[in-house]
């Protein structure tokens, strides 16, 4: 491992979990565990724990789980090198820098060098000959002052397949090093050329000030009209948001969502410092965590079209599952916010924003819209698909009061309508009742990990197995009393892995708390791990319990071997099986 295992163990020793966790998940304390939204999935209802006894997070929805060092990967979908990095920054450490670490390191800064030098050649285009369509297309066609150009950082890719890449050079970068940052492409002929050509350059930076990307759209009729950089090693659309480095200062308490670059940018001109557009993508969990951090409000400022309306109706349950308040503005007299600043001023736009509606009255609305209430079966199809939709809505209030303007618009009794919502709303609970009874009548498979890349060839001896980690995780010194037990007597290969590192790591007094495996298992195995280290432990009979593991463990061993049982030993185990099943 390039970074010494002593840091890791301090890292982790000062990184306390629900510290951490709670920047990014609001927890609410209930019973030993602190509770919240789980980050990486929707829901409304809190199924992701943080026990600060044992250091671990856990969510009961989507199953991922683990300690301090993983939490970061995950959230912030960084490899493991770099999730330390961030949390030493947090805590106030230094990286020691050596082997492939440092190599990473050097790569990314390189990278990041390079997109700032291209970034300032395409700005520098833009004030030459060279970028003569690219100003007429910024300045006189959109409007923009010389200011929002340069607080942008906007600029152009001239005309021709080697301009960056040869000025690129000059400054003494390599071809690999062009391709690697997505500024450069490879024919199937091995030839090199700019990625970007007669081209608006929009330069993507991130909330450090690093410029480590590009969106790119056209000044002629050649396609695709807008071009990303790929994702690199700096740069991931779905983690990123065009602008959000400018609106995450606004003093104006919301944040407002854009299609695309130049509303964004048409929108800070204006005045309205708090726009952002998601990048060549649709709004992604990822980008409304990100959000979260900056912002309790969101309007979606999307197209009025077909394409507009699909990608609000997608992206309202991603934001309302971060507590983020969403709602949507629709767009009147304009095909988007741009043009309806261009014809009616910031002042009508600000009126606009302040009328938003709520995300469950849009949603009421567009299903609305595709329905003639004045026919008879089509104001039953109406009602029927808006009680289910409201049927959803986990607040009995939410459901009477939209409802009530449901059965307004299509001329019924507001109880009729409640008794339908009612109907839809039961329908649902008995279909999760019975999905649930089903899973709960299979317990063989209930008592399997919840990752499918991982299954028990011996129930009987991995529950135990379990039982062993479970113990040692919690009271090391239960290493000293677990005699010959060794990984080959493990019937999992995965539980034998974990025992060994832990045991490996005790004996040369080290940590053997679940975070710091980070660098050694994989996500999927670190999950499990905080699955099988949530579950309760007894430890004031904690020794005994081990002794009965380890005797059902080595018994099993025994068989898979091929050797003969002892039949008192068999009396035993099958009295004491239904205890190791409980775990």
């Amino acid at each position: 491992m390039a970074i010494p295992e002593s840091f890791l163990d301090e890292l982790v020793a000062r990184s306390e979990i629900s510290e951490v966790v709670s920047s990014y998940v609001h927890l609410t304390r209930k019973g030993n565990n602190l509770w919240g939204l789980c980050p990486f999935h929707n829901e409304k209802t809190p199924s992701f724990s943080v026990s600060t006894e044992k250091q671990i997070y856990k969510c009961f929805g989507c199953g991922k789980g683990g300690g301090v060092i993983n939490f970061i990967m995950e959230i912030e979908h960084l490899p493991f090198v770099e999730a330390v990095r961030l949390l030493a920054q947090r805590a106030g450490m230094e990286v020691p820098e050596t082997g492939e670490n440092e190599s990473y390191r050097r790569k990314k800064e390189r990278l990041l060098a390079l997109n700032k030098e291209a970034a300032r050649f395409f700005h520098a285009c833009l004030h030459s000959s060279r970028g003569a369509a690219g100003a007429e297309y910024l300045f006189r066609k959109r409007g923009l002052s010389k200011g929002i150009v340069t607080r942008f950082g906007l600029g152009v890719a001239p005309e021709g397949w080697d301009n960056l890449l040869t000025a690129m050079q000059e400054k003494g970068y390599t071809k690999a090093e062009l391709l690697e940052a997505g500024l450069a492409v490879d024919s199937k002929k091995g030839r090199v050329y700019d990625r970007f050509r007669n081209r608006v350059m929009f330069p993507i930076i991130d909330l450090r000030g690093e410029v480590i990307g590009f969106g790119g759209r056209v000044l002629d009729d050649s396609t695709p009209k807008y071009l990303n950089s790929p994702d690199t090693i700096i740069y991931n659309k779905s983690r990123n948001l065009f602008a959000l480095n400018l609106a995450r200062k606004s003093k104006q308490g919301r944040i407002i969502l854009t299609e695309g670059y130049m509303d964004t940018i048409s929108l800070h001109q204006a005045g309205f410092d708090c726009a952002v557009a998601s990048l060549g993508t649709s709004l992604t969990q990822e980008h409304a965590h990100l959000l979260s951090r900056y912002t309790k409000e969101a309007v979606i400022a999307y197209d009025g079209d077909g394409a507009g309306v699909n990608a609000a109706q997608r992206a309202i349950p991603i934001l309302e599952q971060t507590g983020i308040q969403v709602k949507v503005l629709q767009v009147r007299g304009a095909k988007d916010p741009d043009e309806f600043i261009k014809k009616y001023g910031p002042e009508a736009f600000a009126r606009l924003l302040n009328e938003s509606e709520n995300h469950i009255a849009y949603r009421l609305g567009q299903i609305q819209q595709n329905y003639d209430l004045t026919d008879d079966a089509q104001k039953v199809d109406f009602l029927r698909e808006a009680a289910a939709m409201l049927s959803t809505l986990p607040s009995p209030v939410e459901r009477e009061i939209y409802g009530t303007r449901a059965a307004q618009a299509a001329g019924i009794a507001p109880e009729a309508m409640a008794q339908e919502i009612r109907r839809e709303y039961n329908r649902r609970v008995r279909q999760a009742k019975k999905q649930q009874e089903r899973r709960d009548l299979t317990p063989a498979v209930q008592l399997q990990p919840r990752s499918y890349g991982i299954r028990y060839e011996n129930l009987r001896s991995a529950r135990a197995e379990e039982g062993v980690l479970r113990l040692m995780l919690v009271e090391p010194e239960l290493f000293r009393a677990a005699g010959a037990l060794e990984p080959e007597h493990f019937s999992s290969p995965e539980l034998g892995k974990v025992y060994a590192l832990l045991r490996r790591r005790f004996q040369e007094g080290r940590s053997v708390q679940l975070a710091a495996l980070a660098g050694e298992l994989d996500g999927e195995e670190m999950s499990y791990l905080a699955d099988v280290l949530e579950r309760p432990v007894s430890l004031p009979n904690s020794r005994q319990a081990l002794e009965d593991y380890i005797s059902v463990i080595e018994t099993e061993a025994v068989k898979r071997g091929g050797g003969e049982q002892d039949p008192l030993l068999a009396a035993r185990d099958k009295f004491r099986e239904k205890k190791a099943y409980g775990g």
